[in-house]
């Protein structure tokens, strides 16, 4: 083998060892969206607390994953397509581990609302928010590995949903918070869970639009259409 042949090889697999770790947090993140919405559902302590502490695995694997690519990029001196790549290496990961943030900080307000009395159908919405989110993340994982610009693109698009349920969402706590005083606290802690959720979508959202820069070296021109519509409480960066 050629030495340049050498070379070439020696950052296909690189490369794909780092690919290797963003799967694998991308799969400790999607367990971690599910485990913390179900927590609140079946107000299980136990699995909030381990989404809480799962959160740990997954800034380890960030780290590991830049560390890496800071590597390629002292070593290998890349060409354009493959800055492009490990670039966007960089970003995917950033992008999981907030996710895994605002999963982390849904399990932690979890804990406080088991502690309250339960609203009738509040967590149930939640859920199916936070699977859409998870199923979002899937898709565009997918995306990632298989260089698919168009599933990308549908994912990008579907936040879309998102967005409309956070909005849906946030109406119904007001309405709770309006009905009975004694629902404030509670609704408050529900507002800022769904509004973590939402946050995850444009996560995955910034991920899909990495892939279309992987794929196509350029993002996207038009602007994504936003269906959240309120205007409550959005501050919601937490550790």
């Amino acid at each position: 083998m050629e030495q340049n042949e050498h070379i070439v090889a020696s950052f296909d697999r690189d490369l794909e060892a780092i690919q290797a770790l963003i799967m694998k947090m991308g799969g400790l993140v999607e367990d971690a969206i599910v485990d913390a919405a179900t927590a609140l559902e079946m107000r299980d302590e136990d699995l909030a607390k381990k989404v809480r502490n799962g959160d740990l695995a997954i800034d380890a694997l960030e780290e590991k994953v830049n560390e890496s690519a800071a590597l390629i990029l002292a070593l290998r001196q890349p060409t354009a397509g493959d800055l492009r790549t490990v670039l966007t290496v960089f970003r995917v990961s950033a992008s999981l581990e907030r996710i895994g943030d605002y999963a982390k900080n849904i399990a932690k307000r979890a804990g406080v609302v088991m502690q309250m009395q339960q609203i009738s159908g509040s967590a149930p919405g939640l859920r199916r928010m936070a699977r859409q989110v998870e199923l979002m993340l899937k898709d565009v994982l997918d995306a990632y590995i298989q260089r698919d610009a168009d599933l990308a693109t549908d994912v990008r698009e579907r936040d879309l949903e998102v967005d409309q349920m956070y909005t849906a969402l946030f109406r119904e706590y007001l309405t709770f918070m309006m009905e009975d005083p004694r629902n404030i606290t509670a609704c408050m802690h529900l507002h800022f869970m769904a509004k973590n959720i939402e946050r995850m979508g444009d996560h995955v959202t910034t991920i899909a639009e990495q892939v279309m820069y992987l794929v196509n070296g350029a993002y996207p021109d038009e602007e994504r259409e936003k269906g959240d519509s309120s205007s409550f409480g959005t501050q919601v960066e937490e550790d």
